[in-house]
């Protein structure tokens, strides 16, 4: 069966986000070039006929070009680069796509340039960024902008996809923030989804007006109400994950749903929802999944957690 080889090239950054999961001891971790061939061929031995680069953030690698070339030519028919955009430049846009990208995921942790550049601690990266997006989008090739739901960001949502549209972006995928490694201390940062969802809802329905592809990664299907349609889960899908630490099925990921509550039993969706997430359990129990079926909850949240490895 066909699927996708996702390809963590390494953890280092360009950026400091606020809610990365990514410690200071992982960021020194990183996959040799062999080891990144050597993955890539096991992967088409296996029927991976897609795949993605991402991390940290790949373009800071000086062999991410010569990395591409040799995934096209071991026969990958699709080529995901994953980024914060902050160095697509036009000249190095057109380099990846000449060594084979064919669509690219830009993150866009917040429209707004001050907010941006204090997310991700550093000073001008929202006009790089813009510049960037510009750039992707001007290639010609899919586009796709990775947006995150957290405390801070969600109530600029709709604002955020208005801005998104208005730059010709193909699809949007809205990820709800995790609580684990580097961000397991910042509770905080997590909303309970149900207060984030009266400004998703308005954010999926600017989507669909203006014709956008957008999906929601994380939110259980009977959160999202009458919008369950936009529930995407990609664990559902042949995933294989190849980390700096480990390779593994993306579903057995920690950072997807892998919990279903008592709530869930009888639940229209029990057969195709993964569940809700550990941290989120961890944080804010089964009450709001529990609310949704008319019952009772079971598991009470905590205010703080312990460190979720990462995987």
């Amino acid at each position: 069966m066909p699927g996708l080889l996702d390809v963590i090239l390494g953890y280092d950054c360009n950026v400091a986000c606020d809610y990365c999961t990514i410690t200071p001891a992982m960021r020194k971790r990183a996959l040799t070039p062999a080891a990144v061939v050597a993955a890539m061929r096991r992967g088409r031995a296996q029927d991976y006929d897609r795949i993605a680069f991402t991390g940290g953030e790949p373009t800071i690698r000086t062999d991410l070009v010569a990395l591409i070339k040799a995934a096209r030519q071991l026969g990958y028919d699709d080529i995901k680069l994953q980024s914060n955009g902050l160095l697509f430049s036009p000249a190095n846009v057109a380099r990846l796509v000449d060594a084979g990208v064919t669509r690219f995921h830009v993150s866009i942790h917040t429209h707004e340039p001050q907010a941006y550049d204090a997310l991700v601690q550093r000073a001008g990266a929202h006009a790089l960024m813009e510049q960037g997006l510009r750039s992707a989008v001007d290639s010609g090739r899919h586009v796709v902008a990775d947006v995150i739901i957290k405390s801070d960001t969600y109530p600029r949502l709709a604002q955020a996809i208005e801005w998104i549209a208005a730059r010709g972006v193909n699809e949007v995928h809205l990820w709800y923030v995790s609580l684990t490694d580097g961000n397991a201390e910042h509770v905080e940062s997590m909303p309970p989804m149900t207060e984030a969802m009266p400004e998703i809802r308005r954010a999926l329905a600017i989507g669909r007006a203006r014709g956008l592809e957008i999906s929601s990664l994380h939110i259980p299907r009977c959160l999202l109400g009458e919008d369950w349609t936009h529930a995407w889960d990609p664990g559902s899908m042949r995933v294989l994950v190849v980390t700096p630490d480990a390779t593994f099925e993306l579903e057995d990921s920690r950072l997807a749903g892998q919990n279903h509550v008592p709530a869930c039993a009888g639940c229209r969706f029990e057969g195709i929802c993964p569940g809700v997430r550990d941290d989120y359990l961890a944080r804010f129990g089964d009450a709001e999944i529990a609310a949704a079926r008319d019952q009772a909850p079971t598991l009470p949240g905590v205010v703080r957690l312990p460190t979720i490895a990462s995987r």
